[in-house]
C-alpha cells in the first residue's frame, strides 16, 4: 500500500501547476461496497479529494448487490450513467472499479498513473467552455459562454454528494471490514439543456450544506466540458 500511495503522490506532483482550480477535472469513479477489487479505488478518491484541481466523485452501483451485500450509497441511476458511458464506445460490458476522467477517458482498476495522465490529457485540451457559478441563499445562478463556437447541445447537471462515509461490511466479498468512502454522489440531475450555443443563464433553486458541483457536459455522455464547485 505504501508503494501505491507512493504512485499516486507521483502521478499528483506530475499534473500539479497543470491543472486548475476554476477549471477543475471531473473524475468518475464507479464503485461498490460488494467489490473486492474497489478499496484501492476508493481510497484513490480520498487522496483525490484533497485536491482543488479535480473534483472526485465516487458513483456506488447496484449490479453487485445479489452476490450478498447490498451496497447502503448504490443508486441504479449510477448504474445507468456507468452504461451509458460504456454504451457510447460500443461496450457491453461495466466493470468496478473504473474511473471515467473529463467524461472520455476510461480506467478499469486503481491506477494512479494513468488517471493522472488522463488529467493532464483533459487540462492540456482547449478550453470549450466558460462557468460561473454564485450562491444567493437557496439561489443558485449559473453563467456560462462557450469558447469554441460550438452549438452541439449540451447538459448541465448539478451533482451533491456526501464528503464521507464509513460502513461495515458484514457480507459479500468485502465482510468483516470497515471501509471508509469519500465524496460519495448522493444525487446527480439534469438542471437544463443548452441547444444552441448562445450564452447560457438559470437561477435553480438549491438547498442544504452538503456539498455539490455544476458540471456541463456533451449529451452521450460525452466529454465535460467545464465543471465548478458549489459556493
Amino acid at each position: 500500500m505504501r508503494g501505491y500511495m507512493a504512485a499516486l503522490s507521483i502521478a499528483a506532483c506530475l499534473a500539479h501547476g497543470a491543472a486548475q482550480a476554476d477549471a477543475p477535472v471531473v473524475i468518475e469513479l464507479f464503485t461498490s461496497q460488494g467489490c473486492s477489487s474497489c478499496p484501492p479505488a476508493d481510497k484513490m478518491v480520498h487522496e483525490l479529494a484533497e485536491r482543488e484541481d479535480v473534483i472526485a466523485l465516487g458513483l456506488h452501483v447496484d449490479y453487485w448487490d445479489y452476490i450478498g451485500w447490498a451496497d447502503s450509497f448504490a443508486h441504479p441511476a449510477f448504474t445507468k450513467r456507468q452504461k451509458a458511458y460504456a454504451a457510447a464506445v460500443g461496450d457491453r460490458m461495466v466493470y468496478t472499479p473504473q474511473f471515467v476522467v473529463g467524461g472520455m477517458e476510461r480506467i478499469v482498476g486503481a491506477k494512479p498513473m494513468k488517471v493522472m495522465e488522463a488529467v493532464m490529457d483533459r487540462v492540456e485540451a482547449p478550453r470549450s467552455v466558460e462557468m460561473e457559478v454564485a450562491r444567493d441563499g437557496d439561489l443558485l445562478r449559473i453563467t456560462a459562454r462557450r469558447l469554441d463556437g460550438g452549438t452541439d447541445p449540451l447538459v448541465v447537471q448539478l451533482v451533491r454528494f456526501m464528503p464521507e462515509g464509513r460502513v461495515a461490511i458484514e457480507r459479500g466479498e468485502n465482510a468483516g471490514h470497515e471501509l471508509t468512502y469519500a465524496n460519495i454522489v448522493t444525487s446527480w440531475d439534469v438542471a437544463a439543456r443548452w441547444a444552441d450555443g448562445a450564452a447560457f443563464e438559470a437561477e435553480l433553486p438549491v438547498s442544504g450544506e452538503q456539498p455539490g458541483a455544476v458540471i456541463v457536459q456533451q449529451e452521450g455522455p460525452g466529454a465535460i466540458l467545464a465543471a465548478a464547485r458549489l459556493p
